[in-house]
């Protein structure tokens, strides 16, 4: 029955994150810089509040949007953090993850041939939505700009097919970010415009060097804006994420999402509410810690002579594989993980533009990612 499964779904591939994680996971002393997930655990106080809930019975469907409290405590996050304002009751609705986010956002404003445009390189959740949808995925290569997808890149793409383009700061898989003036100069050209924007935040809270800033807080009429507690709260299992947008983008958004999912987990959403009101800054602490493993690896990766566009946010590193190696990135992170044990994602898994490149996520401790890169590094010698 294989021949009548839609052509669409069998011309897409799983991510090629996990397909390289999953191939290489059984290996015994593996030190993996592969996943993008908190090394930390949950906050205690948001697993109590998750447990006392089952105690409880919270355990039936909510409102498709997600409970009140919930959105009005994501609203109230947004706001105090970004500056965003949303009405709670009609501008945001609470997902199964950021990635139903991204689906449902989708789903709702593509059509047959319309087309989006995103940089390269890119995480790959993005172009499997579209292509199901009959989109035309539009990738703009960003390497020799510093991973920035600023304006004067962006316009040569825009065509009268354009209906979305994808700002994904701080980014996976470089960890940079647009600033506040790279940002306003994209709304400002956008203005007058029928185009959406995607803005996935899902990083917002691993920023380093300076405050996050949403593009939302510029063009709030036509950006749908992602975000979730997977990376900030170091809930990844718990699934819970967020789509902020205006009333007359939501209110089409939630039917779709009602017909996806109902709703989102209850228990988690009861768990999330702690995350965004007693856990408001939960994420203080983890930053803090990524910022010191972000200057260690730094420093090691210069010193090995490699390549490298310092991340501003997030926890990755995009290194360029050293032109000494005859490798494509698949095959080098193949043979780097056969000999060392250190597994690192292929720079391919984020479409054709990051190619020549891994990615490497210091999202682990000091001790592991001092043994990895000791391990690196031997390997790299022996092209040298």
């Amino acid at each position: 029955m294989e021949h009548l499964i839609n052509q669409r779904v069998k011309n897409i591939e799983i991510s090629g994150i996990r397909k390289f994680f999953n191939m290489v996971a059984h290996m015994d002393d593996l030190i993996s810089f592969t996943i993008g997930q908190p090394d930390f655990p949950t906050p205690e106080h948001v697993k109590r509040a998750g447990v006392s809930t089952i105690n409880q019975n919270f355990t039936s469907y909510t409102h498709n949007a997600g409970t009140l409290e919930l959105r009005e405590a994501s609203c109230h996050f947004v706001n105090k953090k970004y500056g965003l304002d949303y009405t709670p009751e009609t501008e945001v609705i609470v997902t199964v993850g950021a990635s139903e986010a991204i689906d449902i956002a989708f789903r709702t404003i593509l059509t047959e041939d319309a087309e989006v445009i995103l940089p390269g390189p890119i995480y790959p959740g993005y172009e499997p939505v579209i292509r199901m949808m009959g989109a035309k995925p539009v990738h703009v290569d960003i390497r020799e700009h510093q991973f920035r997808f600023t304006i004067d890149i962006i316009k040569p793409y825009i065509t009268e097919n354009t209906r979305c383009i994808v700002l994904p700061y701080p980014s996976n898989p470089t960890g940079v970010s647009l600033s506040e003036k790279e940002l306003k100069e994209i709304a400002d050209f956008l203005m007058d415009k029928d185009i959406f924007v995607l803005a996935d935040e899902i990083y917002s809270e691993l920023s380093y060097d300076h405050k996050h800033t949403s593009i939302a807080s510029f063009l709030k009429e036509k950006t749908i804006v992602i975000n979730g507690l997977s990376k900030s709260h170091s809930m990844t299992g718990w699934r819970i994420g967020f789509l902020f947008a205006p009333e007359n983008i939501t209110k089409h958004i939630l039917k779709v999402h009602q017909y996806n999912v109902s709703c989102a987990n209850s228990i988690a959403q009861k768990a999330a509410y702690e995350a965004l009101t007693a856990g408001l800054d939960d994420a203080a602490a983890m930053k803090e810690e990524y910022i010191k493993r972000r200057e260690y690896v730094h420093n090691r990766l210069l010193s090995m002579g490699l390549a490298v566009v310092k991340p501003d946010g997030a926890f990755y590193f995009f290194v360029k594989i050293p032109v000494a190696i005859p490798l494509n990135s698949f095959d080098f992170a193949l043979n780097l993980v056969q000999e060392t044990k250190v597994a690192v994602v292929p720079g391919s898994a984020f479409s054709e533009y990051g190619e020549g490149y891994f990615r490497l996520s210091f999202a682990c401790s000091m001790e592991t990612l001092e043994e990895g890169l000791n391990r690196l590094e031997q390997y790299l010698k022996k092209w040298s």
